[in-house]
């Protein structure tokens, strides 16, 4: 197994001498389907260090920018300490200047990591990449359950919704009709991006990624896979354009449910956390 994202030498992972942070949560308490993604942090970890180092598109190694990977933060408790868990360790790494990552465990560790973001940089524009809108105000008892994020996410700011194809009906009446992107439509639509990004009226945006945004032909290990999702193209061209129009201050990768002996889900997920901070850090942080 990997002792540090990507495998590198203290020379760049030590946490005073790094400007990014990652910071595992394997939590997988309220998942309702398919269980596993407390699984998901280590398996990416461990897949991370065979990412080679060097990016092609960016021409950059973000690693040298110094990436520390963090103890796990193990909670046992319902969600809502959860939340308070999170908030309290992204919260302390970003007054330390850190830019934080984290990797789930299931969608629900993202309210305390959004919220940190929110109440440290003031003004932030969420994205959410995802193939469900996660805006029920409360599920199975619970405000803070991975079914919703969103929910919460609205009672600090207006997010923005891309790759949704499943919700319930009750959530229609929830989303903001103007900022969600619905999967089947964005296949047709060649200025998806441009809108996606024009709906984001904050110049710093968090974003909230959930594995199952993409199509499980080349993302099945998820909890609940979603058929009609997007391409790594897709995503790719999205971050792409948008960190060369915004400034990314953080990000969480959530909902990795592992397969044994099946690896390629696991790399895709390090290859996209590398290929996030090496597009982020070769841009807006030069």
């Amino acid at each position: 197994m990997a002792a540090n994202f990507l495998g590198i030498d203290e020379e760049y992972s030590s946490y005073g001498k790094s400007k990014i942070v990652i910071l595992p949560i394997p939590y997988d308490k309220t998942s309702t389907y398919g269980k596993g993604a407390d699984k998901g942090p280590d398996a990416i970890i461990n897949a991370s260090s065979q990412v080679e180092l060097y990016d092609i598109e960016t021409d950059s190694e973000v690693h040298i920018n110094g990436i520390h990977t963090r103890q796990p933060l193990i909670v046992n408790n319902e969600p809502d300490i959860l939340f308070k868990k999170v908030y309290d360790n992204v919260l302390s790494m970003l007054k330390d200047d850190k830019f934080v990552v984290c990797l789930g465990g299931e969608h629900s560790i993202s309210i305390g990591t959004i919220k940190a973001h929110i109440d440290h940089f003031k003004e932030v524009s969420v994205l959410q990449l995802d193939a469900h809108g996660d805006t029920r105000d409360t599920y199975h008892g619970s405000e803070y359950n991975h079914a919703c994020v969103m929910a919460r996410v609205m009672e600090w700011t207006k997010p923005t919704q891309v790759g949704i194809r499943s919700m319930d009906s009750s959530e229609k009446e929830n989303v903001l009709k103007n900022n969600v992107f619905f999967a089947h439509n964005l296949h047709k639509d060649k200025l998806w991006i441009d809108k996606v990004i024009g709906t984001l009226k904050h110049d710093k945006v968090y974003i909230t990624l959930d594995l199952d945004v993409f199509d499980p032909s080349i993302m099945p290990s998820t909890g609940t896979p979603e058929p009609d999702g997007l391409t790594w193209e897709q995503v790719n061209d999205l971050i792409n354009k948008l960190t060369s129009k915004k400034k990314i201050i953080g990000f969480d990768v959530v909902e990795l449910a592992p397969k044994k002996d099946y690896h390629a889900p696991d790399f895709i997920a390090a290859k996209l956390i590398h290929r996030i901070l090496s597009q982020v850090f070769s841009k807006a942080h030069k």
